[in-house]
């Protein structure tokens, strides 16, 4: 009786593994995807798109540190100056403005250097110095749109080639496998992908940029404008 039970509960309990062993082979987690394998298997021109992807974030940051310092003006600089003119002390104002290191204060120090000629002549030679300074901050801008328009062009053009070599060796070799073509779309994918992040992130960053700039150059004006009027304003 003992070995027959144990003739029934032998196969019950294999069974039973076997149904164990399926239901985690069926739970276990898909593989990752390593992004660096994924990179290595981009191709050659992963090298200029590494090197596109540098340049961005290299210009940006120079870019907004620049763009950063130069709007950083004392709210009080213009009071100072205001009441610097009021009290005939032009030499006290052209000092602050000379050793203050922004653009508005290199506006304000050409229009104290022009008091006594119109005001026209004055709006004119600052409007000269804003517009050199607005070229300055704006220097190394057109690099980061130079990198968001041609990146994904990088990126399509590894794509289009490596298809190109894809479909020519299975027409060369009559080698068709769903795993190969698969393999091979996959690796040709990758600069498309890569080109289109790039440059996504470099059009992003340019035109955050910009942003900034606008603001700067807002101050610009309104320091011009102010100063303008500060010249028209009656003397105390």
């Amino acid at each position: 009786m003992n070995w027959f039970f144990l003739q029934v509960t032998t196969p019950a309990s294999t069974v039973a593994d076997s149904l164990k062993q399926v239901l985690n082979a069926g739970q276990a987690a898909p593989p990752t995807m390593n992004i660096f394998d994924m990179l290595a298997n981009g191709g050659p021109l992963m090298i200029p798109l590494g090197l596109l992807f540098v340049l961005a974030v290299f210009f940006f940051f120079e870019r907004l540190i620049a763009i950063r310092k130069a709007s950083n003006v004392d709210p009080n600089f213009m009071n100072i100056i205001r009441d610097n003119i009021f009290t005939g002390n032009v030499s006290a104002a052209r000092s602050l403005a000379k050793n203050t290191p922004n653009p508005v204060a290199r506006m304000i120090d050409k229009g104290l250097q022009r008091i006594g000629k119109p005001i026209d002549a004055i709006e004119k030679s600052m409007e000269n110095v804003g517009k050199l300074e607005i070229y300055k901050m704006e220097r190394n801008l057109s690099i980061l749109s130079l990198v968001y328009g041609i990146a994904p062009m990088f990126g399509f053009l590894g794509t289009l080639i490596g298809m190109l070599q894809l479909f020519y060796r299975i027409n060369t070799t009559h080698e068709f496998s769903t795993d190969a073509i698969a393999g091979g779309i996959y690796t040709k994918l990758i600069t498309s992908a890569v080109g289109l992040t790039i440059g996504l992130l470099g059009y992003i960053g340019y035109n955050f940029l910009n942003a900034q700039l606008d603001k700067t150059i807002n101050k610009m004006e309104s320091a011009s404008s102010e100063f303008i009027d500060i010249l028209q304003e009656p003397t105390r």
